[in-house]
């Protein structure tokens, strides 16, 4: 019977090769993945419009289309965030920009309403 070692033996410093690659690339790997994430929140956190009572809009079906692109659009971003925390990666641009986009929308959105939003750009 053959030793499994023994499958190796001629090609180990291949085998070994192979496994410090795939090691640096996983490490690698989840670091910018991890580094993507913190970006990530910290952008979503920037999601907040300010100067707006509700109360006090004039409710019209474009108030009402604003206000739902407000709440849709964070809801999305973190929507995406965790899905991406979990490991379901639903775009092929990188997770800032998705962010970035919907941070886009809400913006527009807390303008459009009379709200004040000291951010132009919350990419880092």
């Amino acid at each position: 019977m053959m030793k499994f070692s023994s499958l190796f033996s001629s090609s180990a410093p291949l085998v070994r090769i192979f496994l410090i690659t795939s090691v640096l690339t996983l490490t690698g790997c989840s670091l910018g993945i991890s580094s993507e994430i913190k970006t990530a929140e910290t952008m979503l956190n920037h999601f907040e419009c300010k100067n707006i009572e509700s109360t006090e809009l004039v409710h019209s079906p474009i108030t009402n289309y604003h206000e739902h692109a407000l709440s849709a659009s964070k809801d999305k971003a973190t929507t995406y965030l965790e899905s991406y925390k979990s490991g379901d990666v639903l775009f092929k641009i990188p997770l800032n920009e998705v962010i970035q986009q919907q941070y886009d929308i809400y913006k527009a959105s807390c303008e459009s309403l009379g709200g004040i939003q000291t951010e132009a750009n919350i990419q880092e």
